[in-house]
C-alpha cells in the first residue's frame, strides 16, 4: 500500500505537467458569484435530518463544466466521477460524494426560473476577459443537433402543434401533456433525419471557451442565429459552409468556408483555403477548452 499513499497527489501533479486545461480557470475568484447564487436559491434548513445541500459554488462550477464540454446532466455526473481533472476543478477528493444528474438538473432549473443563470455566465465571461483568457481575436460559430425522444402523434396532432395549438384531446389530459414535447421539430440533413433541437454556440478561438449560445428547434437553419452572435468585440469569425453568404459586419474578417454548387464547383485554391479555415473551426467540435 505504501507506493499508493500519495497516489492522488502524484496523479494530479502529472496532470498539470501534461497540461490540464481547467487549471487556467483558477484565476477566477468564484466567491464573487456566491451572493447571486445564494439569493433565492438556498432555503433555511428546518431540520438537521437528511444530507446537507451541496455548496452553491460547487454546483455553479458543475454548470460551467456542462457548458464548456457540452455535456448532459447524466454525462456530467459520470465525467465528474471518472475524471481527475473535473474533480480537481471542483475541489473534490477521490471518492467524494458527487451530485447526481437529478440534483444538477434541479439546481440549473432553479437558476433559470429565478432568471439569474445568464447573469452568472455573463459575469463569468467578464472575469475571463479581464484575466486575458477570452481575447476575441477569433470567434468560432457552429451548431449541433440535440435529438429528443420521437413522438408518436397523429397527422392532425402534428399539424396543430405546427400552428402553435394544443391538440384537442391533449388539453383535457394533463398526464399526456406532461409526456409530449411541443417544441421539438423534425428536419433532414443530407440523408439523416433528426427530431429535437439545435444548439448554437459561439466559442472564443484562443481559449476554446463558449461565450454565447442559444437553443432552437431542429428545423431552424444554422445561419438564423449567426448574426445575433456577432458583436463589436469580434475581430475574425470562423464557420462552416452552412453560414456561407451571411452578412457580416464590416469590422469583422470573414473566415467562413466557401460553398460550391452543381454548376460552380470549388477550385483547388478554394478547397485549400477551406481546409485552412477548418483547422481552426474544428476546435469547437472537439468538446474541449
Amino acid at each position: 500500500m505504501q507506493p499508493y499513499l500519495f497516489g492522488e497527489e502524484s496523479q494530479r501533479l502529472r496532470l498539470s505537467q501534461l497540461g490540464d486545461s481547467l487549471e487556467k480557470l483558477n484565476v477566477v475568484d468564484f466567491e464573487i458569484f456566491r451572493p447571486i447564487l445564494m439569493k433565492g436559491l438556498c432555503k433555511e434548513r428546518k431540520s438537521s435530518a437528511g444530507r446537507p445541500s451541496y455548496d452553491v459554488i460547487l454546483m455553479f462550477k458543475i454548470l460551467i463544466l456542462e457548458r464548456l464540454f457540452n455535456l448532459s446532466d447524466e454525462q456530467t455526473e459520470y465525467q465528474i466521477t471518472d475524471r481527475v481533472s473535473f474533480q480537481r476543478f471542483l475541489g473534490l477528493s477521490l471518492g467524494a460524494r458527487v451530485p447526481d444528474a437529478k440534483t444538477i438538473w434541479l439546481f440549473k432549473d432553479t437558476l433559470a426560473q429565478k432568471g439569474v443563470i445568464e447573469v452568472l455566465f455573463k459575469e463569468f465571461n467578464s472575469q475571463l476577459e479581464s484575466k486575458g483568457l477570452i481575447t476575441h481575436t477569433g470567434t468560432i460559430i457552429d451548431a449541433t443537433f440535440v435529438n429528443a425522444p420521437r413522438q408518436r402523434n397523429t397527422r392532425d396532432e402534428n399539424q396543430a402543434i405546427k400552428r402553435g395549438e394544443v391538440p384537442e384531446n391533449w388539453a383535457s389530459n394533463p398526464h399526456k401533456m406532461a409526456q409530449k414535447d411541443r417544441d421539438a421539430r423534425w428536419t433532414k440533413k443530407n440523408t439523416e433525419t433528426h427530431y429535437g433541437y439545435k444548439a448554437h454556440v459561439k466559442v472564443d478561438m484562443d481559449s476554446k471557451i463558449v461565450t454565447s449560445y442559444s437553443t432552437t428547434s431542429a428545423s431552424v437553419h444554422d445561419s438564423n442565429e449567426f448574426v445575433n452572435f456577432l458583436d463589436e468585440k469580434d475581430q475574425v469569425v470562423y464557420a462552416d459552409s452552412a453560414y456561407s453568404g451571411q452578412e457580416i459586419p464590416a469590422h469583422i474578417r470573414s473566415e467562413v468556408c466557401e460553398k460550391g454548387c452543381r454548376n460552380k464547383k470549388l477550385s483547388e485554391a478554394q478547397k485549400a483555403n477551406n481546409r485552412r479555415k477548418s483547422k481552426v473551426r474544428c476546435r469547437i467540435e472537439h468538446g474541449k477548452i
